[in-house]
């Protein structure tokens, strides 16, 4: 789990305790804990297709290879872009780290400049490659820089679940990720938050949807899943992500997770 704390210095830090510990919910915390703490496997490797949809119903499709890899406490991905032409060898890495000292590092590989760009703290939430997730989305949230508080307990699809608010602690975290809360829903007997709206700064919504889950090897692995941004109830964008061929706890060299192997493609 991450701990991620900023040092504001004695007095403010006080403050700031005083307030944290009264807006803070124990028992919703707790929950994201255990969230933050599942296995979701040591690697996996899959294929993704990403539709995006636009407010006229207008698709657009990419194909995805993408790995991830736990580094001990850290976790990096790196996806290659197989199509379509206008974005084929574009590549992308990230390392989500756990430790407090430490930013996480993104890097984008755009084939027609052969250049790895990083993409800077200032820049994460903008759009992943015309998507509707954001490169802030495409990272893990740090549990230190929430407040958290359980709204009600529901259900989803069937399953009892806990809807679970998250309020950022600084104006750092809302500019990064452009979003003044989140508002998930947990499903209790597998602790997969199955769905979430995020509130945007702009006064945006992106809804967040795992459409289908299932159980690999153990490990709750994620089928087809959606985000989707509205202003009001108006549909702005859509994007779908849907996954095959995966595979769970497979063996993957620490050289694929290299700013080197961007450029070097699949």
């Amino acid at each position: 789990m991450k701990t991620k704390k900023l040092l504001l210095g004695l007095a403010l830090g006080v403050s700031l305790l005083t307030t944290t510990l009264l807006a803070d919910d124990a028992k919703a915390r707790a929950i994201m804990v255990k969230v933050d703490a599942r296995d979701d496997g040591k690697t996996i490797e899959q294929d993704m297709l990403m539709v995006l949809i636009d407010k006229n119903g207008g698709k657009r499709t990419r194909d995805i290879k993408s790995y991830s890899k736990d580094f001990g406490e850290d976790s990096y991905r790196i996806m290659f872009f197989k199509s379509p032409a206008d974005v084929k060898n574009t590549s992308f890495l990230t390392y989500d780290y756990d430790k407090s000292s430490k930013d996480d590092d993104q890097w984008l590989y755009l084939p027609a400049l052969k250049k790895v760009k990083r993409i800077p703290s200032a820049d994460k939430s903008g759009s992943f490659m015309g998507s509707d997730f954001s490169y802030f989305d495409m990272t893990d949230r740090d549990l230190e820089n929430y407040d958290f508080k359980l709204i009600k307990e529901t259900k989803v699809r069937g399953h009892d679940a806990w809807m679970i608010e998250s309020t950022p602690r600084n104006k750092k975290v809302i500019k990064e990720s452009g979003y003044s809360k989140t508002v998930a829903i947990v499903r209790k007997d597998n602790l997969v938050v199955v769905r979430a709206i995020n509130y945007m700064t702009n006064g945006k919504k992106k809804y967040l949807d795992l459409t289908k889950i299932h159980k690999q090897s153990g490990i709750w692995v994620v089928d087809e899943m959606s985000m989707t941004t509205k202003k009001g109830k108006a549909l702005l964008h859509k994007t779908v992500l849907k996954f095959k061929n995966i595979k769970v706890n497979k063996a993957l060299g620490d050289d694929l997770f290299t700013t080197r192997r961007l450029s070097k493609g699949l």
